[in-house]
């Protein structure tokens, strides 16, 4: 999508032929990037091509704040090296893959991560990082762990809280 999105805007900076729409208006792409671009769209099948067109018009309707969050994670994505570009590609092409559920519940824990206070992402950074450098035996303990919890009920979840705190408190 961001490859696409990416497309879609360079396509529209063609056409506006470099002049700005506003005053902090990116320049115009360099030539040999105009014309990398214009053959990529010409190698777009029509369909490939108006679904482009119904992105960029749904681009268009988002608010500018929207907009303007578009375009930096566009900058921060074109400013990785090669190498981190492509692993972000690859893991794009592999959620989208996911069954439509999945991917809702990605968006969803996303979502709530996004609403977390910078302390708690930053623990639960912290945890993801130690699960990662765990030896295969941890991780599994972990994933096993967790796994069970996902299968207990609400009220079972808070009895194991409350022996959690029982026990600390000691």
């Amino acid at each position: 999508m961001i490859r696409q999105l990416a497309l879609a805007l360079a396509l529209c900076l063609l056409a506006l032929g470099g002049t700005p729409a506003r005053a902090e208006e990116p320049p115009a792409p360099l030539a040999s990037e105009a014309q990398a671009t214009r053959e990529q769209w010409d190698r777009l099948s029509p369909a490939e091509k108006e679904q482009l067109r119904e992105r960029w018009r749904a681009y268009q309707a988002l608010p500018p704040e929207r907009q303007e969050d578009i375009q930096q994670a566009l900058r921060r994505y074109r400013a990785l090296p090669p190498e981190r570009r492509e692993e972000v590609r690859r893991n794009w092409e592999a959620f989208q893959k996911l069954p439509p559920r999945e991917r809702a519940e990605i968006r969803e824990r996303f979502r709530r991560f996004r609403e977390m206070s910078p302390e708690r992402r930053a623990q639960l950074r912290e945890a993801i990082r130690e699960i990662l450098q765990a030896s295969p035996e941890q991780r599994e303990r972990f994933l096993e762990n967790l796994r069970r919890w996902r299968e207990m009920t609400p009220e079972q979840r808070e009895r194991l809280r409350e022996e959690f705190r029982r026990r600390r408190g000691r």
